[in-house]
């Protein structure tokens, strides 16, 4: 497929991708990664589903998509694409390379028969014009744990806490990606991991720490079982005043509310710490409501998952509602335009269904907006009042937006 007189757009070659790669950095600064970090996203690609454009011998513009599973509203895991390393040369702007991956790049993901793609935004300003909303925030936080208390719920001394080496297989580290596993279908935005992900959070290059201590890792168990573990390393810094290191946090999980309590416990009461570093963690994450002093903690959100959907009809029908809703949608969607038009939405906590009809319209809304919606943290209301989404029918939007709603705020636990 040919995007100008002097290029050519192809599926990658496996023998193609370190020049393919190196594409990839230069568009994101030129500055090397550690081998270790290349050589994992060397065996991470996809070459099957990725594209690069090619002047000549030269690659000049790179986009994958990673094959996943992404938990719904109702906990369902639906196969969508992560769409990942997109760049354009320098050299090559401005002559609608990224708008014809993109427009390559949906037209396979379509093909494959998965109705959603996903990415995370280097430049949200990007992805809008080809259907992309942001569906999921992630928390963060500098926190002052020498003036900000933890209050933990009874029953927390309970819980047994250990030390364990973060990548030794026959301890922490499978026990920690089966604690994930479980929490994977509670959450709508988390991942399953496919074979070989489970090395990304256990990646711990030294040039990448900042000055930070390698890698560690701690257990909660209760009962003898696993029941949660936090990633995290430690800064040390010597005041004149005394320590004033920084702890700070790479990924925590819990299976239930006394683990994560413990956990949490035993980040904010580090020796020589008086700061924890919070970097992406869940909107509602539940330490918030167990601080003594939620001003001491510094938190902000910054957009996170973006959601596109593929399949309108495919989409909607494959996640639950949370109060019943039957309402008739008008898409626009210019970049696919396989999905505009008027569909009925009807579902409930029990299922959905998602088709073509030629009925009156209840709301008009485009394809961004319902990946925005998608998965539940970014209410119809709100982009309604935004003029995103606009009510042709008194009642619909209200109604939709309570059943599009999630008890439980999206997450996007990890980068891809």
């Amino acid at each position: 497929m040919a995007t100008d007189l002097a290029t050519e757009l192809r599926v990658l070659r496996p023998d193609e991708w370190d020049t393919w790669y190196d594409n990839l950095i230069r568009a994101f600064g030129g500055v090397p990664e550690p081998g270790e970090e290349r050589d994992l996203y060397r065996t991470l690609t996809e070459c099957g589903r990725s594209l690069g454009v090619w002047d000549g011998d030269m690659c000049v513009a790179t986009a994958g998509a990673f094959g996943f599973r992404v938990t719904v509203p109702g906990g369902a895991a639906v196969p969508a694409a992560g769409v990942t390393m997109v760049g354009v040369a320098a050299t090559h702007r401005r002559r609608g390379l990224l708008t014809s991956m993109m427009r390559r790049q949906l037209d396979d993901v379509r093909s494959w028969g998965e109705p959603l793609a996903l990415l995370t935004a280097s430049e949200p300003g990007i992805y809008g014009r080809f259907g992309y909303g942001a569906a999921s925030f992630q928390l963060r936080a500098d926190i002052d744990t020498g003036r900000a208390g933890l209050s933990v719920p009874a029953g927390t001394d309970g819980v047994r806490l250990r030390y364990a080496e973060p990548a030794d297989a026959a301890d922490a580290a499978d026990a920690c990606e089966a604690v994930y596993a479980r929490l994977v279908p509670g959450r709508p935005g988390m991942l399953a991991r496919r074979p070989g992900w489970e090395r990304l959070g256990l990646l711990d290059v030294e040039s990448l720490r900042g000055g930070a201590s390698p890698l560690q890792c701690v257990l909660a168990e209760r009962g003898g079982e696993v029941t949660g573990y936090a990633r995290y390393r430690v800064k040390p810094v010597w005041e004149d005043g005394g320590p004033e290191g920084t702890v700070e946090l790479a990924e925590l999980g819990a299976l239930d509310p006394l683990s994560d309590a413990a956990l949490w416990r035993f980040l904010f009461g580090i020796d020589l710490t008086s700061r924890l570093s919070l970097r992406n963690r869940p909107v509602d994450d539940a330490w918030q409501y167990l601080v003594s002093d939620i001003r001491r903690c510094r938190t902000r959100q910054r957009d996170s998952l973006y959601v596109r959907l593929v399949d309108v009809g495919a989409a909607l029908a494959a996640r639950t509602y949370q109060a019943p809703v039957d309402v008739v949608l008008e898409v626009e969607d210019a970049f696919c335009g396989w999905n505009a038009g008027r569909w009925r939405l009807s579902g409930d906590a029990k299922g959905a269904v998602c088709e073509r009809t030629s009925d009156a319209a209840g709301l008009a809304l485009s394809v961004r907006e319902l990946g925005a919606a998608y998965l539940g943290g970014v209410p119809l209301t709100a982009l309604a009042a935004a003029g995103r989404v606009r009510e042709l029918r008194g009642g619909a939007l209200a109604e939709a937006a309570v059943g599009f709603g999630s008890a439980v705020a999206p997450w996007l636990p990890h980068g891809f």
